[in-house]
């Protein structure tokens, strides 16, 4: 199995967008390289929000508004 090197920039921005959108980042959601491979194609805001409607995670963003 090919191991998939992770940009950290795009991971860090990744991480970011999900403790925005969701309030968990990349570990709390049980993502490894292979899995986060299927989404560093996309731009990490967009990858995040794509990645929460796939698995119908509760937007943490949208609470109080």
């Amino acid at each position: 199995m090919a191991v998939s090197l992770i940009d950290p920039d795009w991971l860090w921005k990744f991480d970011a967008a999900m403790k925005r959108f969701f309030a968990i980042d990349h570990n709390d959601a049980g993502m490894d390289s292979e899995q986060l491979s299927r989404w560093d194609g996309l731009p990490p805001h967009e990858a995040a929000l794509q990645f929460g409607e796939k698995y119908d995670l509760q937007r943490a963003d949208t609470f109080g508004c």
